[in-house]
Parts: structure tokens; C-alpha cells; sequence
């Protein structure tokens, strides 16, 4: 036959290879080959019948191996196409309905098409026919190959030793390779791949390099196993010598306390998993301890330090959930609004679920009394699935609280950082550090500073406490730290920090959050249940209009533990068995006299007084400021208990007034005959802060000029020399505050603008806003006067005037110049 090239010859030549019609039985995790006698277990339906139907025949049948063990009905993909054609020996049905089949491979065979068959898989199969013809380099392929499987079978304790002899006796390579390749333990792979090698000597090679790997890997097995041999016997020698010792000194009538004691710990540290530095220190330490007399106080301290030691959690964390609807429906479940906080949790979980190990996050809840934020810890370990610690920093003056006490010193303890965590027994609880702002500082250092350290995320990862010595791990804690106010903390610390205010709750959520959680609470506090007492949404309005003034709910919550306490007194005393609807009518019988006027302001306008917007520890408040005008020689009196930025504020003010003399019709030297008297009421509460400051100049405007003031107008902003309106913090509480107060209209500076999208829609539909950048909007908005052009206005020839002498300064007369 004649063939035009090499490509032509082969593929000439697989038109020629015998074909066959088999059934095929796919198998899970074993590659069948020639020559090789095997049990198999089938248990799948369509690979029984396959079986049954080949043994009616010629009892010839196709095994090929899935390439996903995993599959259990396995289509055409699912398979590959190179196999062993065998013939079954034996047929055995077993009791649990599965076959036990023996087989043995005849030859390899190529899958070319799949024959539809709906009962079992049959194929169309291509018969391997293998050139067996020996070379002189096949011959000595066939020798390395038998030397090496010899010295294989010698490291391997699993190969019998008549199969080296049976090996030795095998001519044909194909066979050769074969018989080998089954002793050796392979992946599925790799086997596959020598099943489909067609040639027998590249086969061989293929046989002999996989050989090769094995052979290395048993003998470093066999090295590994001689060494812990040795380290078994030399663990043996030791424990025979204790036992020994033992058994020597209790003869001798000597108690065995402080040994057992030593032993002990050396068992707690062969299990305790802790950081390498760690595990040197405290084996160092127990050898000290082994040599010290156990009455001796240094026995005591190296006791207690390796007790230390082993008692913390260096590796052991709680399981995080990562379900980020599960911790949502928690926070929601636990806390009203904060969607702030709510959403940075979120965050945290969501990254947390795509990285595998991530830096904690150090947060720093800011707010007033009451809103939630301790209680927002204990919630967000809860949703995160955490353990929670929580560690008051209020007057906290010694650095030693933080980072622990040298060793050196007697009744020596680690920090209250390390105390925390070993009492929670975790290394990735969630830390609550709080009244951060309440530390303070002495002769024995700042506290403040060494929580730099702690709230570092890269720093914290090897935390060193004065009494362990060794670095310790706390990057995987979810620090929270609390503050009422951010000034009193260190601009580094705040620096380490992600700062996320919580302003003050409006009276909508307040309500709400009285209704949904504080009224359940404190009707379960009380023994009380829904057919003793239930609560109107307009009594609750009352409470938080006339009862409470606070930016969060806790005063709230009190007022409401006292209605609950006078319902409990009549169930008790009185008998009384009927429900009682607190309403808005009956609650002053059970609250008393009102506490505070809601919506109280000014009747009429009013000369020398305007209403500002302050920010307190208990969120917005309305402030009044008054000015009087008295015959004097130009004192400026500032009273009502303002701090140094406030009369600052005021003297600033003051310049600006004096500035504009001639534009509000004002004498030039006006300020030398009269004092002027500032006075902001309620003064025995400290005040300060320089927000004041465009309200001071109204009212100082006021009273100089005789005009009023309105009085549906509040404010607030920080003023310059040259009258600008500077920004200002607190926005959205002090609107809260005008919103109570009932006030429409609210000055703001126009730099603020930003902060308007945290104002309620439902607050900022009642009040309309002004935003302001000068002194002279603020007045021209604020004063009662009919035609507010009027105000700053000059003539055409002053104008002029006083551009001329910004561009023409005027010169000194010549007699004041003097001439050398």
C-alpha cells in the first residue's frame, strides 16, 4: 500500500484498527489496565445491566474512568475516551442489591461513538494494536525499569517480594509498564495519562520518572519515621527515669506536690497553641521554676506569669456569622435609625466574607448622653456572632491600667487589655472601649498614649504589655471606642480612629423608639403585662415635650419606669385589676408638674434680644441673648458664665458693630458714652463655643438702633471681623432644637449647606432655612424693619469717597514732614 506521508500512514492505519460493539461501564476513582485482574463494586443501575448484557454475549466489556469522582449519573463529557477492553471472569450479585464483578484487561481501547442506548451506556470501540517489537535501547529501558521498580519495592512495604521476581521475568514492554504502573501510588491523572500512552517506550519512560518521585518521596518517609522512632525511644527513656525518681522519693517519705505541679504545666504547654516568642518564654520560665524552691516568692511570680501565659486566648476566636441579613435583621431588631452605624457594620461583614483575614476596624461612636451607643456595641457582637467585652475608661489616669505592670514589682498584673481578653476567652471578641474622652492624666503617665498602640491597625498586631513581654495579637479584635466629646481626645488618637457621630434622636423617633422598645422593657421589669397598662402615642409626646430635654432616651426610659412603678404600687396595694390607658390627659397625675414648656418663645419682637442655637451634651438648645445699652464710658460687660471662645465671639462682634457705625446711622465715637451689657440667661450652666457669634451682633444691632428683633427667627454661625459668617458644627441637632422650640425660620451659614442632608424630611418641611455668608444678610433677615433696603445703605458721594481713598490713600500734611 502506498501512503504520500507519515500522517497519511497513521491515519490510514486507525481506518484499519479493529472496531467493537461493548457495553461500557464507567468507574469512579480507578483506571483499569491490561493485563490487570480486578474486583469491582457496581451499584449504579444502568453500569449493572451493562454488566448483565455483556455476560449474555462474549462477556466483553469497556471500563473507562469518569474525570469527576463526584458524578453519579455521568453523561458522554463525563468520560474519558481511552479505556481497557476486559472480559468478566465472575459475576456475583450481592444482599444490598450491588454486583461484585472480577475482571481482567484484555487490551486499550479508544471510545470513537456512543450508541444510542437508553438501559446502558454502549459503545463503538477501536481495538490498540501495540508494536511489541525489542530494540537494543527498548532493552535497556526494560532493565533501569526493572532495577528501579527492585529498589521501589525494597522502601515500599506494600509489594509482596514474589512480584519483584514476576517483574523481572517480563519481556514485553508494553506489558512491562503496565504491570508496574499499578503498584505505584498515583493520581487519577497521571495514571490516565499512561493509559493513553499508545507508545510502549515512551510509556516506559513516563513509568520510570513517576517511579523516580516515589522513590524520593518514600525515603524521606522512611527518614521522618527513623526519627520519631529515635524521639519515641529518647521520650520512653526519659518517662522510665521520672517514674524512677518517683518512685525513689516516695520511699523516702519527700512529697511529690511541687513535681506533679511541674508536670502539670508541661502537658498544659505541649497543648496550648500559642506564638513562637510565646512558647520560648514560658519553656525559659518553667526551667527557672524546675530550680526554684518551691516556698520561694520567685517560685510564686514565675508561677503566676506562666499561668498568665497559658490562660489567654492566643488562637482561640469565636466563629463569625457572615450572614449580613441575619446581622441586619439583629441591629434593626436592637436599635431604631443609627443608619449610619448600621451600614459601616454591613460593610465590615460584607468585606470580612470576601477576605479571609482582614484588620479589625476601629470605630469611635461620638454622642450625646443616651443615644445608644454602649448598648450599639453589645448589638453589633451579637450580629457578628462575637463575644463582647466592654472596659470603662472614665477616670482611667494610669498608663499601667492599659499596658500592665513590670514583673519587677510585687502584686505585678497584666493591663486591662490582656485581663479582658482572657476573661472573654477569645481572641476576636468585639471591645468596647468606654468614655474614651473621660481619661485624664498624671505623674504616672497618660493612658491616652498608650492606647495608640491598641487602636492601631498597624501596630496592634504585636501589642507588648509590660507584665507578659512577649508581642501579642490583637488585629483580629473589632475595637469600639465611645465619646461624648471628641475635643478632650488627642488629635493622634482621634487620628486612629473612624469617627461616626450619633446625633440626637427627633421626637418621631423617639416615640417610635419608646413604643417598640422602652414601654416592653420596662413593663417586663415590672411584672406588668399589656392588660394592666398600655401607652397613647400622645402621652409618649408628652413625656418627651414637657418631662425630658435630652439629645437620647434615657431620661425617657426613667419617666416611663416611673408611670410602670405607680401602676405596680395599685396592682399591689389597691387590688386594681382594670387596664389603665396612660393618656395624654391623665400622665401629669402619675408625672407630676411639667418640667419643661414646649414651643415656648418670644410673644412679640423685642429690641436687644435674639434667639440663637446652641449644641450641648444633651443635644440642641435654644439661647437667648440680650443686650442692654446703659450711660457709661464704653465698657463692654459680658456676663452668663461664657468661656473664653464665647467672649471672644461677643468682642468680635463688637468690632464688627463699631465698623458699620456710619452705615447704621450710628455717631462715630457712639460706643465712649454708653456700656454696653451682654448677657446670654441660665448662668450658672457653663457656656462656650463660637457659634454665638452672629447672634451677639443682632442683638448688640438691635439695641443700638432701637430696631426689634423677630421672633420667629433663630441662628447660629461664627462671625469675623470683617462680618463673614463662618461654618459651624451641630447642625442637624440645634434644627432639631429650633423644630421643638417651634421656630419657622432658621439662619444658617451658607457653608453648611452640605449638612442639610441629614435634617428629617419631616423637620426640614417645617422650618425654611436661610443661608447666610456676611452679617449684613443676617441683618437685613433677622431685624423688623419694613424696607430692609434701607439698611447699609450710603449715599452716591461717600461711595465714591471712600473708593478714592482705597485707591488714593491721603497724604500726611507737609508740615508733618520733617527734612534732614
Amino acid at each position: 500500500m502506498f501512503f504520500r506521508d507519515e500522517e497519511d500512514k497513521q491515519s490510514s492505519l486507525e481506518h484499519l484498527l479493529p472496531t467493537k460493539v461493548v457495553p461500557l461501564v464507567p468507574l469512579r476513582d480507578i483506571v483499569v489496565f491490561p493485563y490487570m485482574i480486578v474486583p469491582l463494586f457496581v451499584g449504579r443501575e444502568k453500569s449493572v445491566t451493562a454488566l448483565e448484557e455483556a455476560m449474555k454475549k462474549e462477556k466483553d466489556v469497556f471500563l473507562a474512568t469518569q474525570k469527576k469522582a463526584k458524578t453519579d449519573e455521568p453523561q458522554e463529557d463525563d468520560i474519558y475516551h481511552f479505556g481497557t477492553l476486559a472480559t468478566i471472569l465472575q459475576l456475583l450479585r450481592l444482599p444490598d442489591g450491588t454486583v461484585k464483578a472480577m475482571v481482567e484487561g484484555k487490551k486499550r481501547g479508544r471510545l470513537k461513538r456512543f450508541i444510542p442506548n437508553q438501559h446502558f451506556f454502549l459503545v463503538e470501540i477501536e481495538e490498540i494494536v501495540e508494536d511489541k517489537k525489542v530494540t537494543v535501547e527498548m532493552e535497556a529501558l526494560i532493565r533501569s525499569v526493572t532495577a528501579i521498580f527492585e529498589s521501589f519495592a525494597k522502601l515500599s512495604a506494600k509489594i509482596p517480594p514474589e512480584m519483584i521476581a514476576s517483574v523481572s521475568g517480563i519481556d514485553d514492554p508494553a506489558r512491562l509498564a503496565d504491570t508496574i504502573v499499578t503498584h505505584l501510588n498515583l493520581r487519577l491523572e497521571d495514571k490516565q495519562d499512561i493509559l493513553e500512552t499508545i507508545d510502549p517506550t515512551e510509556r516506559l519512560e513516563k513509568v520510570l520518572g513517576l517511579m523516580q518521585g516515589e522513590i524520593e518521596i518514600l525515603q524521606v518517609e522512611k527518614k521522618i519515621r527513623t526519627r520519631v522512632k529515635r524521639q519515641m525511644e529518647k521520650t520512653q527513656k526519659e518517662y522510665y527515669l521520672n517514674e524512677q525518681m518517683r518512685a525513689i522519693m516516695k520511699e523516702l517519705g519527700e512529697k511529690d506536690e511541687f513535681k506533679s505541679e511541674i508536670q502539670e504545666l508541661e502537658e498544659m504547654i505541649k497543648k496550648k497553641k500559642m506564638s513562637p516568642e510565646a512558647t520560648t518564654k514560658v519553656n525559659k520560665e518553667l526551667k527557672k521554676l524546675k530550680l526554684m524552691s518551691p516556698m520561694s516568692a520567685e517560685a510564686t511570680v514565675s508561677r503566676n506569669y506562666i499561668d498568665w501565659l497559658l490562660c489567654l486566648p492566643w488562637y482561640e476566636c469565636a466563629e463569625e456569622k457572615m450572614d449580613i441579613e441575619e446581622a441586619e435583621r439583629i441591629l434593626d431588631e436592637d436599635h431604631y435609625g443609627l443608619k449610619k452605624v448600621k451600614e459601616r457594620i454591613l460593610e465590615y461583614l460584607a468585606v470580612r466574607h470576601l477576605v479571609e483575614k482582614m484588620k479589625g476596624p476601629i470605630l469611635c461612636f461620638v454622642g450625646a448622653p443616651g443615644v445608644g451607643k454602649t448598648s450599639l456595641g453589645k448589638s453589633i457582637a451579637r450580629a457578628t456572632g462575637r463575644k463582647f467585652i466592654r472596659l470603662s475608661l472614665g477616670g482611667v489616669r494610669d498608663e499601667a491600667e492599659i499596658r500592665g505592670h513590670r514583673r519587677t514589682y510585687i502584686g505585678a498584673l497584666p493591663g486591662k487589655i490582656i485581663q479582658s481578653l482572657k476573661k472573654a476567652d477569645s481572641n476576636n471578641p468585639v471591645f468596647l472601649l468606654d468614655e474614651v474622652d473621660k481619661m485624664s492624666m498624671d505623674f504616672r503617665g497618660d493612658p491616652s498614649a498608650a492606647l495608640m498602640e491598641v487602636l492601631d491597625p498597624e501596630q496592634n498586631n504585636a501589642f507588648q504589655d509590660h507584665y507578659l513581654d512577649v508581642d501579642y495579637d490583637l488585629s483580629r479584635i473589632l475595637f469600639i471606642t465611645t465619646a461624648n466629646f471628641l475635643q478632650p481626645i488627642s488629635p493622634a488618637l482621634q487620628d486612629r480612629m473612624e469617627v461616626i457621630r450619633l446625633p440626637g434622636y427627633t421626637e418621631w423617633e423617639k416615640l417610635n423608639i419608646g413604643k417598640k422598645f422602652l414601654i416592653p422593657k420596662q413593663k417586663e421589669a415590672h411584672g406588668l403585662a399589656d392588660k394592666n397598662i398600655s401607652f397613647s402615642s400622645n402621652s409618649i409626646l408628652k413625656t418627651i415635650r414637657n418631662y425630658t430635654r435630652e439629645a437620647g432616651v434615657r431620661n425617657l426610659e426613667r419617666e416611663i419606669a416611673n408611670i410602670c412603678r405607680k401602676m405596680a404600687k395599685g396592682i399591689v396595694k389597691h387590688k386594681e385589676k382594670k387596664r389603665i390607658k396612660i393618656s395624654e390627659r391623665n400622665i401629669e397625675g402619675y408625672l407630676g408638674v411639667r418640667k419643661y414648656h414646649y414651643g415656648k418663645r418670644e410673644e412679640k419682637d423685642k429690641v436687644g434680644l435674639t434667639t440663637g442655637l446652641a449644641w450641648t451634651e444633651q443635644g440642641g438648645e435654644l439661647l437667648i441673648t440680650e443686650v442692654a445699652i446703659m450711660p457709661g464710658k464704653g465698657k463692654l460687660i459680658i456676663t452668663g458664665k461664657l468661656g473664653e471662645v464665647m467672649q471672644e465671639s461677643a468682642q468680635a462682634a463688637m468690632s464688627y458693630v463699631r465698623s458699620k457705625a456710619k452705615e447704621l446711622g450710628l455717631e462715630k465715637n457712639f460706643y465712649q458714652k454708653i456700656d454696653i451689657h451682654i448677657h446670654i440667661p441660665e448662668g450658672a450652666i457653663p457656656k462656650d463655643g463660637p457659634s454665638a457669634g452672629i447672634t451677639i451682633a443682632t442683638s448688640i444691632t438691635s439695641a443700638l438702633t432701637k430696631i426689634p428683633v423677630k421672633k420667629d427667627i433663630a441662628m447660629t454661625g461664627e462671625i469675623t471681623l470683617r462680618g463673614r459668617v463662618l461654618v459651624i458644627g451641630g447642625l442637624k441637632e440645634k434644627i432639631l432644637a429650633a423644630h421643638r422650640g417651634n421656630i419657622p425660620e432658621v439662619l444658617i451659614p451658607k457653608e453648611n449647606e452640605k449638612d442639610l442632608k441629614e435634617i428629617p424630611a419631616n423637620v426640614g418641611k417645617d422650618i425654611k432655612i436661610h443661608m447666610v455668608d456676611h452679617m449684613d444678610e443676617v441683618l437685613k433677615l433677622a431685624l423688623a424693619v419694613e424696607d430692609t433696603s434701607k439698611l447699609f445703605q450710603k449715599e452716591e458721594g461717600e461711595k465714591e469717597k471712600e473708593q478714592a481713598e482705597e485707591l488714593y490713600p491721603p497724604q500726611p500734611p507737609v508740615s508733618d514732614v520733617v527734612t534732614h
